[in-house]
C-alpha cells in the first residue's frame, strides 16, 4: 500500500502538468486563429493581383503584335534597298573597271584580277536576269579584253624572264651528281619568285575563269626554245673551250660506274682530238638535257594544271630531244662509214655514248609520253647494232689483214696490226659491260633476251680470244714473208711477247681467262718456241767449231796438210759466220729489254763455251804461219759482239 504522503504528492504533480497542457492548448488555438486570418488576407491580395495582370495582358499583347509587324516591314524595306543597290552596282561595273582593264595588269595584277572578278559577276548577273540588256554586251566585251590582256601579260612575263641557262651553270648541275661530298643541289631559278607567283596566278585564272588553254601552248613554246638554246650553248662552249684549254670536264662522269676503267685510258690510235671533244660534248648534252628537263617539269608542275602537265611537258622537250636523237643518229651513221673504211678507232666513239645513254635511260622515261620514251631505246638499239658490227668487222679485219711486204717491219719488231689490235682490246676494258651487252644483243638464242652480266662477260671474253686467235694466225702468215727463219722467229717472239705483256698490264688476261684458262701459259710456250727457233740460226756458226766436227790428231805429232786445212776452214767458217750474223742481227730489234738481255745472255753463253773449248784446243796448235789471220777474236770479244745484237745504236 502506497503511503498517504506519496499519493498526495503524486496528485499535485499530475494536476500541475494538466494545468500546463491546458495553457499550451489555449496558445495553439490562438495561433491557428491568427494563421487563418493571415491566409484569408493573402488570398484576397493574390486574387486582386491576378485580376490586374489579366487587365495588363489584354492591353500589351495587341501593342506587341503591332511592333513586330513594323519591324518586319522595316527589314523588308532594308533588304529591298540593299538588293537595289547591288543590282545598280552591276550597271556601274563597266564604267568603274574600264580604265583599269584598258591600262592592263602589268605591275598591278592583284587589283586587275579583282576588277576581272567584278566583271565576271556582272556578266553572270546579266546573263541570268537580263540577257537582252545592252549592259551584258558591255561587260562581256570588257571581260574578253581583260582576258586577252592577261594572256598577253602571261606571254610577256614568260618571254622577258625566261633566260638561257649558262654552260658553266649546266656543267655545275651535271657534275653535281658526281661529287659524293656535295649534298646541296645546284638550284636553277628559271623565273624570279615574284614573277613566278604572278605567272601561277594568271594561269590559274585563265583555267578557272577564262576557259583558256592557249597559254599552255605559249608556255611550252617559250620554254622549249630556252631548253634547246641552253643545250646548244653548252655544245658551243665545249667547242670553244677545246680550242684553248681543252675539254672542261671529263666525259660521261664515270665515277660510281661498273664500267669505270681501272687503268688510265690509252690514247686511241689515229683519233682526232676534235672527235673526243664531240663525244664529250654529246655526252654532256645528254646529261644536261635530263637535268634541265627535270627542272622544267618542276617549274611546269606549278604553272600548268595537273591533267595537262604530261602533254605540255612532252611538247616542251621535243625540239631538244629530237636534236639529241638526230645527233646520235649522225654518230651512228659516221660509225657505219668508219667501219667501211676499217677505221675502228672512230667507232669507239659509240661506246662511251652508248654507256651513258643506257645509264641515263631511267631518267629519260620520267613524265613523257610513250612515243617520246621510244626514241631513246631506238637510238640505243642502233648504237648496239653498229657497235656489234664494228666488233665483228674488227675481228675479221685482224684475220684478213693482207701480208704486204712493204708493210712488214724490217727489224722484226712488233707489227702495227698487233699494237692496234691490243690498243683496241684495251679500250674495250673501259666499256666491258657495254661491249658485252652489244655482243649479247646480237645473240638469237632465247637466253640472250634476258642476258645477265655474267653471260655478257663470257661473250666478251670469247670475242677477245677470237681476236687474239685471228691475230696469231695472221702473224704466223706474215712471218713467212721473211726469208730468214731467224728473223721470222724474232718477229713472232716480239709480237707474242708484246701481246702477253699487254694482256698482263691491262688486266685483259683476267678477262681472257674467263673462257681460256691456259692462255697465259700458251703464250709463254709460243715465246720459248720462237727463242729456240732463233737460236738455231747460230748452229751454222757453232757447228764449225763443235767437238763432233773437229779433226782428231795426236798431241806432239806434226799435222798433216789436210788436218791443217780443216782447222783453217773451221776458224774461217766461225769467223765469217760470226761476223755475218752479228752484222745482220745487229739491225734486228727486241724492244723488251728483259727479253733482249735474256736472249743475248743465253746465246753468248752457248757460243762462248763452244768457242772457248775450240780455242783452247786449237789456239796453240801450229796449223798456220799466220795465226792472227785465223784467230781473230778472243772469247770475251765474241761475247762483246753478241752483246751488241739487236741494238741499232751500237
Amino acid at each position: 500500500m502506497i503511503p498517504p504522503q506519496e499519493a498526495s504528492a503524486r496528485r499535485r504533480e499530475i494536476e500541475d502538468k494538466l494545468k500546463q497542457e491546458e495553457e499550451t492548448l489555449s496558445f495553439i488555438r490562438d495561433s491557428l486563429e491568427k494563421s487563418d486570418q493571415l491566409t484569408k488576407n493573402m488570398v484576397s491580395i493574390l486574387s486582386s493581383f491576378e485580376s490586374r495582370l489579366m487587365k495588363l495582358e489584354n492591353s500589351i499583347i495587341p501593342v506587341h503584335k503591332q511592333t513586330e509587324n513594323l519591324q518586319r516591314l522595316q527589314e523588308n524595306v532594308e533588304k529591298t534597298l540593299s538588293c537595289l543597290d547591288h543590282v545598280i552596282s552591276y550597271y556601274h561595273v563597266a564604267s568603274d573597271t574600264e580604265k583599269i582593264i584598258k591600262e592592263g595588269p602589268t605591275g598591278r595584277l592583284e587589283e586587275y584580277l579583282g576588277s576581272m572578278a567584278k566583271i565576271q559577276k556582272a556578266v553572270e548577273y546579266f546573263q541570268d536576269n537580263s540577257p537582252d540588256s545592252p549592259e551584258l554586251n558591255k561587260v562581256k566585251l570588257l571581260f574578253e579584253r581583260g582576258k586577252e590582256a592577261l594572256e598577253s601579260e602571261f606571254r610577256s612575263l614568260m618571254t622577258r624572264h625566261s633566260k638561257v641557262v649558262s654552260p658553266v651553270l649546266i656543267l655545275d648541275l651535271v657534275s653535281g651528281d658526281d661529287d659524293l661530298e656535295a649534298q646541296e643541289d645546284v638550284a636553277l631559278e628559271h623565273l624570279p619568285e615574284s614573277v613566278l607567283q604572278d605567272v601561277i596566278r594568271i594561269s590559274r585564272w585563265l583555267v578557272e575563269y577564262g576557259r583558256n588553254q592557249d597559254f599552255m601552248n605559249v608556255y611550252y613554246q617559250i620554254r622549249s626554245s630556252q631548253l634547246d638554246r641552253s643545250i646548244k650553248g653548252l655544245k658551243e662552249h665545249f667547242h670553244k673551250s677545246s680550242s684553248s684549254s681543252g675539254v672542261p670536264y671529263s666525259p660521261a662522269i664515270p665515277n660510281k660506274r661498273k664500267d669505270t676503267p681501272t687503268k688510265k685510258p690509252v690514247k686511241r690510235p689515229g683519233r682526232d682530238d676534235m672527235l673526243d671533244v664531240e663525244t664529250d660534248a654529246y655526252i654532256h648534252c645528254v646529261s644536261a638535257f635530263v637535268k634541265l628537263a627535270q627542272s622544267e617539269y618542276q617549274l611546269l608542275a606549278d604553272i600548268i594544271p595537273e591533267h595537262h602537265q604530261k602533254k605540255t611537258f612532252d611538247s616542251l622537250i621535243q625540239d631538244a630531244l629530237d636534236g639529241l636523237m638526230l645527233e646520235g643518229e649522225n654518230i651512228v651513221s659516221a660509225a657505219r662509214k668508219a667501219i667501211v673504211r676499217h677505221d675502228f678507232s672512230t667507232v669507239l666513239t659509240v661506246f662511251p655514248i652508248l654507256r651513258h645513254l643506257k645509264q641515263t635511260k631511267p631518267e629519260f622515261d620520267q613524265g613523257t609520253a610513250a612515243s617520246t620514251k621510244n626514241k631513246l631505246p631506238g637510238l640505243i638499239t642502233s648504237m648496239e647494232t653498229i657497235g656489234a658490227k664494228a666488233l665483228e668487222d674488227f675481228a675479221d679485219n685482224i684475220k684478213n689483214d693482207p701480208d704486204k711486204e712493204y708493210n712488214m717491219p724490217k727489224d722484226g719488231t712488233v707489227h702495227e696490226l698487233t699494237s692496234n689490235a691490243i690498243l683496241f682490246l684495251q679500250q674495250l676494258l673501259d666499256f666491258q659491260e657495254t661491249a658485252g651487252a652489244m655482243l649479247a644483243s646480237q645473240e638469237t638464242s632465247s637466253s640472250a633476251t634476258s642476258y645477265s652480266s655474267e653471260f655478257s662477260k663470257r661473250l666478251l671474253s670469247t670475242y677477245i680470244c677470237k681476236v687474239l686467235g685471228n691475230l696469231q694466225l695472221n702473224l704466223l702468215s706474215k712471218s713467212k714473208v721473211y726469208e730468214d727463219p731467224a728473223l721470222s722467229a724474232i718477229f713472232l717472239h716480239n709480237n707474242y711477247n708484246y701481246i702477253l705483256k699487254s694482256l698482263e698490264k691491262s688486266e685483259l688476261i683476267q678477262l681472257v681467262a674467263v673462257t681460256q684458262k691456259t692462255a697465259e701459259r700458251s703464250y709463254r710456250e709460243h715465246i720459248e718456241q720462237q727463242i729456240q727457233t732463233y737460236q738455231r740460226s747460230w748452229l751454222k756458226v757453232t757447228d764449225y767449231i763443235a767437238e763432233k766436227n773437229l779433226p782428231v790428231f795426236q798431241p806432239g805429232v806434226k799435222l798433216r796438210d789436210k788436218e791443217r786445212q780443216v782447222i783453217k776452214e773451221r776458224f774461217k767458217g766461225f769467223n765469217d759466220g760470226l761476223e755475218e750474223l752479228c752484222k745482220i742481227q745487229k739491225a734486228w730489234a727486241i724492244p723488251d729489254t728483259e727479253q733482249r738481255d735474256r736472249i743475248r745472255q743465253a746465246q753468248k753463253t752457248i757460243v762462248k763455251e763452244t768457242y772457248g773449248a775450240f780455242l783452247q784446243k786449237f789456239g796453240s796448235v801450229p796449223f798456220t804461219k799466220n795465226p792472227e789471220k785465223y784467230i781473230k777474236y778472243g772469247v770475251e770479244q765474241v761475247g762483246d759482239m753478241i752483246d751488241r745484237l739487236f741494238d741499232t745504236s751500237a
